[in-house]
Formats: structure tokens, C-alpha cells, sequence
């Protein structure tokens, strides 16, 4: 099941590994100094922590060394684990690649970032981590992608994907949700590397079960290698007694070996034979300073046992390497249990120094001469990548055209848009892919998928082709443009983090759409953020939405998803109420992918049928446009009356209550207009930007929101009233603001939206109620 290699011989390679641990050293004592100078050094003026984690990164060095200086291709990505950056930044400064002025930046404003980052960092970062677990799955999903651009437009190439992660990510319910999806066991160019050094923030973990999360990733169908003892402990084992000594440590619980990384000598040989005399007589044989070297030999801090490690690699199926390492390795704070967050004193870094032959006056040296400065030479040429010239985004055209007639619902108009993006701009359409997590179906992406086909590694027969009664056609294929993952959001977004990068890795734009359902969204949404966070533009459809969703009901609805459309960085949310709206908005949106200037966005779609009449979409060319631009701005004006008293501002599928509410308060007296609203987002930005507040266009509040015309304000959308609540500060008038604040419930659309106040009835309450506030 698993392969547990043994250190690897040493004989005639003895001069290439002394020059990897003259680097190895340099490496923890730059990446060491980055943080102990931000925290002791640095000014520190509000007193706040800077904080860093000298001990977290020592555990990884020597993984890192061995991969960087000796296995490492320029085609190959690594994502590294969080609290190891200074080690990446270390390693790039050594390869020319970071300049020596911000080694004393870290966490400064402007300077090395706490975690690794591809979008602000100034040296190279493959992947940006942070998030626990989503900088470790990064990886898979930038493999899909490598493979989907290559097979869809080229360029992409080959490589590995590594990522180096520490024991306690595999805590992580996102990384076992990644690793357990059926595709995922078809990528062989993954290799994950667990830094396995036993201890958490907090503690020293009892029990980390290495044997079983190694047989859990044996299931799963990956190569399993295991890295536990070096060397010095291998040769020990051979001796009589030797046996004995293994099994000692084998079975000795994890909280006891740590401690007896803080003995010396003699507490050591006290300690470790416990009851086997053959154990105490086999160290009596042993000098101290070996004895001490021995203990702290594990597999992955001996450059060897790396390499032979690195080295079997079957790139048929995906790897993980156990690699047991010492937290705080070649640190006076080793192995000690609260070390996660510890500094060094200015004492014990200066005793470092000595130790490692390094000058605490002059910290940032790089090698001047000899074998290690010729092997960073020569490193930093062979991983010297090629430049991946930028292709443009294809042309999307604005509007397709149509004026759609009868009654749909918004969700059906996302596969009808994609369809026609098929005839209309196909290649376009080529760069469209979309993803999801088995709700292909049922969100309306079925006509799509039978156009496109599904993408896989492979073509797979599809056995239901010749089957009269099957409607939704599964054929896969590596040219498919549809990817259907297992039931798990996390996943979805992770991939489409990557598969929105794609430009900014080799160049090629793709335009990645997401299908998931609305109530799901927020399972979904710190990994979708972090993906912005880190470059990846891409599409989310949450569907279906809100209380709307009626009959299926309860829990099964979305209340506060509108919100954190508004919310979020990096992302332009739309709730459209028509078929038309979804085509217009979801072109604005495909415009913005794939681009340096780009961003996402979020659509919120609905399955409520809608008279498609009530857009009253213009028929005079200029004054479609016209309303065009301003759906894709944030709102339009959907219905004007002479002499205002009220203004109803809706969304989504609340539109229809809103217009039917309008036709009674005319007849009632109060005549009001009706404002359809798309964007709450962008109706924001132009209200900051209108103070100077942002950087956004504000012409759409004159338009949709003119003073002339200022009334009081009833708001209303299926979902929180908070979403729309700051509409009233446009022309500073009177509010009320109606949606969804409690858990939904089952039933017909009438009683779920009597029951949440949003019906027609509370909506004409609600106007008159404003018309009073004036």
C-alpha cells in the first residue's frame, strides 16, 4: 500500500549534498532573520504583533532546498504551505529573483505579504495560500486547467503540480473533499509533500494517525511514500539492538518523542531505552553530539532520503510524500510544543548565527563564490520560465438581439444565452467552460452540455447515446467544455479560481462559468473569494434563489446571498428580473474575464416563471441601448408617471409584485414610479464615487434616480432588506426597506411571501406608510 523508503546512500554524491546543506543552512537563516527582523528590529510604533512562524518554516527548509535546487522544473508550480513563506521569499533572494530590500519588508505595508501571494507579492509565488486547505487543493484544480487549455487552444504544456502542506491541513474537510473526487485520481503530475511534524497551533498532537491518512490517500488511488527515518538513524537501526531501537520509537507516542527533542545527552540516554537494556547498550556505543544528530535525523530534514524520494515518483497516478520532519528544526525552539508562534531572543539569534557560520551585523548575504553560488547560478537558469505571450479575450458582442416574449424564468435564460453564444460569437463560446457540481440538469445547463459535450481526461463511451429516452447526453471527451464535479462547492469554486487564472499563467483567456445552487453559495464563498484574492476571474450562478423557491422551501432557500454579492472584492453581482437582463449582464461579465483590468462576478438567478412583457423592452434601437447600458450599470426605469409620490425600487423576481403593487396606488391616488434594480454593488460604488468616495461611474443615479424626481423609497427583494437599505441616501428621502429576515417555509408563493411580508399587499402598505414620512 504505501512505500516507506530508507535513506538513500551516500557514497560518491558526498560533495553535491555538502553543497545542498550549505544552502540548506543559508535558507533557515534568511528565512529565520526575515521574521525575526520584522518583529525585534523593525520600528513598531502601535505596539500591534507582526508576528511569523520561525518554527513552521524551519521544518520545511530542507523539503524545499532538496525540491528547489535539485528536482524543480520551470514548468512545474508549488503551492507552499502558509506559515512557510519566508522560506519561498529566502529561496527566491538566493536565485536573484527578490531584491534584498524587502527581506526587511515582511508584513509591512507594501512589502513580503504574511502569506505567500501571487497577486502581491514582488517576487514569484505559484500559488497564494493562507486559507488552510485551499492553498493545498490549489494544485489539483490548477492541473485541470493546465490540461483544459491544452487541450482546448494549446500552450499550456506539461509539468508537475506540488504542493507542500503541513499535517494539520489534512484536518481540513476541503482537502478530503478535492482528493476523494473521481477525476482527481487521473492526474499524475500531482505531488503532494506533508510536512508531517506532528504539532498543531496549540500542541503536540497525540495521535496524528500518519498509517491511516496514508491508507485513506492508498484508497483514493495515489502513490503513497514515506519518508520517516534519515541516515544517521537508518545505521543506528542496523546495529545490534537496533531492532529494539526502532520499535522504541515507533511505538512511542508523538508528545513523548517531542520531548525528548529537549534532553540533552544524558537525560536522552536516560530516556530513550526505557525497559530494553539492548537499547541502553546499543547507545553506550554512541558519542553525544551523533546520539543527539541521530534523534533528530528524520526522513524529511535528510537531503538523501529526499532525493531518492523525489526521485521515485511514478507521475502515472497522483503522489503524496509523508515526510516526517521537527517542528523548528536546527532552532533552539525544536520540538518544543508551544513553538508555533515563537521568536527567537536576540540572544539565541545571534547563537544561530555563530552555529551556522553566518554574520548577525551582515544578515542578507547571498553567496559570493563557490559550488553553493554556482548551484544557485544554476538553479535560477534552469527554472527561468518562458514568457507566455497574452492572447485577447475574443470579441463578445452586447446583445445578442432578441426581445424574449411569453413566460420564462431567469435560470432558463442562462442556457438559452449560452446556446446563442455558440452561433453568435463561437469563439467565444470555445473559451466558455463550464462547472458543476452535479446540478447540471436541473439548473438549466442540459441543451449546453449536449452542445459542448463534458470535458475528461479521457473519451469515455457514453452508453445511454442510442437511448431514445435520454435527453441530457453525457458524452465526455478532452474536448468537452462542461466539467461536472462531485457534490461538493468547495471544489467547484477552487477549479474555477484556476481555471480563471489561466490567463495570467500561460496567456490564455478562458471564461469559466459556475453553476451551483443559490442556498449553497456561502458554503462556497471563502474559496471563491480566495481565488479572486489571488487573480482567478470567473462567474458564479446561484440558482435557484431566495424564498421563491416555495414549495421545496424551508431551509432549502437563500436569504442573505444578495448581501455578499455586494460585498465582496473583485466581484460585480447581478440579480436579474428578465430573460434579457441575464443576456445582457452575463455578457457585461463574460467582457470582464480573462483580462489584467478584469474581475468576477455573481449572478443570482431564479426559477419563478415571468411574464416577459413586463421588461417593456424598447423597440427604438438608441433607446434599447440605452436601457441595456443601464441594466448593466446597476438599475433602470422601469415604469415613470407623471407626478411621483412614491418610488418602488425591486429586484429579481420581486419585480412583478412591484409593478402589480404601482397599478393599485394609481388607482388609489399615489401614483409611483418603479425601478428595476440589477446591481446593488454597483448602485453603491456609484453613490461612494458621487462622493468622492470611489472610482466608479455615477451617471446611472442621475438616470435611474434623477433629483427632480426624488420620492419617498420602498425597496424590496427576495432576500435580506438590508441588500437595498442604502438606496434612500441617493436623494436623502424616506425608506422602508422589505425582504426576507427570518427561515423560509414551504408552501405556495403566495403564503411564503405573505408569510415574509414581500407580497403585493405589504408592498402597497408599505408606499403608503412612505408617503406619510414626507
Amino acid at each position: 500500500m504505501t512505500s516507506v523508503l530508507p535513506a538513500r546512500p551516500w557514497e560518491g554524491e558526498a560533495g553535491r549534498f555538502d553543497v545542498l546543506r550549505e544552502i540548506e543552512r543559508r535558507v533557515l537563516w534568511l528565512s529565520t532573520s526575515i521574521i525575526q527582523h520584522a518583529n525585534r528590529v523593525r520600528p513598531n510604533h502601535s505596539g500591534l504583533k507582526v508576528g511569523g512562524h520561525q518554527a513552521s518554516s524551519a521544518s520545511l527548509v530542507s523539503i524545499m532546498t532538496s525540491l528547489w535546487f535539485r528536482h524543480l522544473r520551470p514548468q512545474d508550480r508549488v503551492s507552499v504551505k502558509p506559515h512557510a513563506s519566508p522560506v519561498l521569499h529566502a529561496i527566491n533572494y538566493l536565485l536573484g529573483e527578490l531584491d534584498e530590500r524587502y527581506l526587511t519588508t515582511l508584513r509591512e505595508f507594501g512589502g513580503l505579504q504574511s502569506y505567500p501571494s501571487r497577486a502581491k507579492d514582488p517576487d514569484p509565488v505559484d500559488y497564494s495560500t493562507g486559507s488552510v486547505g485551499i492553498g493545498a487543493t490549489a494544485p489539483i484544480w490548477g492541473a485541470v486547467a493546465r490540461r483544459y487549455v491544452e487541450n482546448a487552444v494549446g500552450g499550456a504544456g506539461t509539468g508537475r503540480q506540488y504542493s507542500l502542506l503541513g499535517d494539520a491541513e489534512l484536518d481540513e474537510g476541503a482537502v478530503w473533499e478535492a482528493i476523494l473526487d473521481p477525476g482527481v485520481a487521473e492526474l499524475g503530475e500531482l505531488v503532494w509533500i506533508v510536512d508531517l511534524n506532528r504539532q498543531s497551533l496549540d500542541r503536540v498532537v497525540p495521535d496524528i494517525a500518519a498509517g491511516r491518512l496514508q491508507s485513506m490517500f492508498a484508497a483514493a488511488g495515489w502513490q503513497v511514500l514515506t519518508l520517516k527515518y534519515g541516515h544517521l538513524l537508518e545505521e543506528l537501526f542496523a546495529r545490534p539492538g537496533g531492532a529494539a531501537l526502532r520499535a522504541r520509537i515507533d511505538d512511542m507516542p508523538n508528545p513523548e518523542y517531542q520531548r525528548l527533542l529537549r534532553c540533552d545527552a544524558a537525560e536522552l540516554r536516560d530516556r530513550l531505552p526505557g525497559a530494553d537494556a539492548g537499547v541502553g547498550r546499543l547507545l553506550s556505543d554512541v558519542d553525544d553530539e551523533t546520539l543527539l544528530a541521530a534523534l533528530r535525523n528524520l526522513g524529511g530534514h535528510d537531503l538523501a532520503a529526499l532525493d531518492g524520494a523525489l526521485e521515485s515518483i511514478e507521475d502515472t497516478r497522483p503522489t503524496v510524500i509523508f515526510a516526517y520532519t521537527i517542528k523548528g528544526r536546527g532552532l533552539p525552539t525544536q520540538g518544543h510544543p508551544q513553538n508555533h508562534s515563537s521568536l527567537l531572543t536576540g540572544e539565541q539569534w545571534r547563537t544561530l548565527a555563530a552555529e551556522l557560520g553566518e554574520d548577525a551585523e551582515r544578515p542578507w548575504r547571498r553567496f559570493s563564490e563557490g559550488p553553493a553560488a554556482s548551484l544557485c547560478t544554476e538553479t535560477a537558469i534552469r527554472l527561468r520560465r518562458p514568457g507566455y505571450p497574452a492572447t485577447e479575450p475574443p470579441a463578445l458582442p452586447v446583445d445578442i438581439g432578441r426581445t424574449p416574449t411569453g413566460t420564462t424564468t431567469s435560470q432558463a435564460a442562462l442556457g438559452r444565452v449560452l446556446l446563442d453564444l455558440t452561433r453568435e460569437a463561437p469563439e467565444a463560446a470555445r473559451r466558455v467552460v463550464t462547472v458543476s457540481p452535479d446540478v447540471s440538469s436541473t439548473t438549466n445547463l442540459g441543451g449546453w452540455v449536449n452542445k459542448v459535450g463534458v470535458w475528461s481526461v479521457r473519451e469515455r463511451v457514453d452508453w445511454f447515446a442510442d437511448d431514445a429516452e435520454t435527453i441530457l447526453h453525457w458524452r465526455e471527451k478532452p474536448t468537452g467544455q462542461h466539467i461536472e464535479l462531485g457534490i461538493a462547492e468547495t471544489n467547484l469554486v477552487g477549479l474555477l479560481g484556476e481555471l480563471g487564472a489561466t490567463w495570467s499563467r500561460w496567456g490564455q483567456p478562458l471564461l469559466p462559468i459556475g453553476v451551483l445552487y443559490d442556498p449553497f453559495i456561502e458554503r462556497a464563498l471563502e474559496p471563491w473569494s480566495f481565488g479572486i484574492y489571488a487573480g482567478g476571474q470567473s462567474i458564479v450562478v446561484g440558482t435557484p434563489s431566495g424564498v421563491t423557491l416555495a414549495p421545496e422551501g424551508g431551509a432549502h432557500q437563500s436569504i442573505t446571498t444578495p448581501s455578499l454579492g455586494l460585498e465582496q472584492p473583485g466581484c460585480v453581482s447581478y440579480e436579474p428580473a428578465f430573460a434579457i437582463d441575464v443576456e445582457w449582464t452575463l455578457l457585461a461579465s463574460l467582457a470582464r474575464l480573462g483580462r489584467p483590468d478584469g474581475g468576477s462576478a455573481y449572478l443570482r438567478l431564479s426559477t419563478r416563471p415571468v411574464d416577459q412583457t413586463l421588461a417593456a423592452v424598447p423597440a427604438d434601437p438608441a433607446a434599447r441601448q440605452r436601457r441595456r447600458e443601464q441594466a448593466v450599470a446597476g438599475a433602470y426605469p422601469l415604469r415613470r408617471t407623471e407626478k411621483p409620490k412614491v418610488t418602488i425600487a425591486a429586484m429579481g423576481a420581486l419585480v412583478p409584485e412591484a409593478l402589480a403593487a404601482a397599478e393599485r396606488l394609481e388607482a388609489l391616488g399615489m401614483p409611483a414610479d418603479v425601478v428595476c434594480v440589477t446591481s446593488p454593488g454597483l448602485l453603491f460604488d456609484a453613490i461612494a464615487a458621487r462622493h468622492g468616495r470611489a472610482d466608479a461611474p455615477s451617471w446611472i443615479l442621475d438616470q435611474v434616480f434623477p433629483a427632480a424626481r426624488a420620492t419617498p423609497l420602498v425597496t424590496v427583494l427576495d432576500g435580506h432588506p438590508h441588500t437595498l437599505a442604502f438606496l434612500g441616501t441617493v436623494n436623502r428621502v424616506p425608506q422602508i426597506a422589505l425582504g426576507v429576515t427570518r427561515f423560509g417555509q414551504s408552501g405556495s408563493i403566495e403564503d411564503v411571501y405573505r408569510y415574509h411580508g414581500i407580497d403585493t399587499d405589504s408592498i402597497v402598505r408599505a408606499a403608503l406608510d412612505a408617503g406619510d414620512l414626507r
